[in-house]
């Protein structure tokens, strides 16, 4: 336990030091307080941009602070999803270039301590920074739109963070399997794709996918209430969680070739 509390503090150092504790929340607050604000000064947007016919009125209708807090999530989804993985390639990829990985190993560390450490330091770092950003963006909802409750705006919250759970494990299990941090980055965001294109196209099939969570994140806002696969959906997302993590750490070491 005292070795995983100091990589641990290890891991959130390097954050601070990296500035990914200053750039990753302002980046997802921008993309996040967009979504507001664009739905509402989305008109004077248009009319200010010309080629409209003389005396054209533009109508657009308002939509519901929920409907804009799930285009927020669908933002997340998309953009936040690769910047969550760009900003964990390196985590195991640099020590690897800089040799500091081996220092670190030279201690009485197991691979499970190494992984863990890394695992739930990055996953403090995103989720911080999400909340933040979804945060930020339903107190700006509140203000230009329909007023949305805080309960359902947490509960939404909370499903959509087993999203970054998922994507945390399996971004990891990719760094044991590549060097290069662009191949982590590629090969993490087409897997991640295929299970969010695979859910959209057999959605029988795709149940339990990790895929839904931001359907069920969605239908929370609306509905005010648990959807019916929901607990599927979550427990299979940290199951799957779990395993790519278990998996990270029996390939870290075979390819390191540390024993416990």
């Amino acid at each position: 336990m005292r070795n995983f509390i100091i990589l641990f503090r290890k891991e959130m150092k390097e954050g601070a030091r990296s500035g990914k504790w200053v750039w990753l929340p302002i980046v997802l607050m921008v993309i996040g307080i967009s979504q507001p604000l664009t739905n509402f000064y989305m008109p004077q947007i248009l009319e200010m941009a010309g080629n409209l016919p003389e005396g054209a009125v533009i109508e657009i209708p308002m939509p519901s602070g929920e409907e804009v807090l799930i285009g927020t999530l669908s933002q997340y989804g998309t953009i936040g999803t690769l910047l969550f993985v760009l900003a964990m390639m390196n985590v195991i990829s640099h020590e690897r270039q800089t040799g500091a990985l081996a220092f670190v190993m030279m201690r009485p560390v197991s691979a499970f301590q190494y992984m863990a450490s890394k695992y739930v330091a990055q996953l403090c770092i995103l989720l911080i920074s999400l909340a933040a950003s979804y945060i930020l963006t339903w107190y700006y909802t509140n203000i230009l739109f329909d007023h949305v409750a805080w309960t359902l705006m947490l509960a939404s919250l909370a499903v959509y963070s087993l999203w970054i759970v998922f994507l945390v494990a399996v971004t990891l299990f990719v760094g044991t399997l590549l060097r290069s941090s662009g191949g982590i980055a590629g090969v993490s965001v087409v897997f991640l794709s295929v299970i969010s294109l695979l859910t959209t196209l057999l959605p029988k099939y795709m149940e339990w996918s990790p895929g839904n969570l931001r359907a069920e994140a969605s239908n929370i806002l609306l509905e005010g209430e648990w959807g019916s696969s929901a607990t599927l959906v979550s427990l299979s997302t940290l199951a799957l969680s779990v395993l790519f993590l278990g998996l990270a750490v029996y390939m870290f070491k075979k390819f390191e070739r540390f024993g416990e």
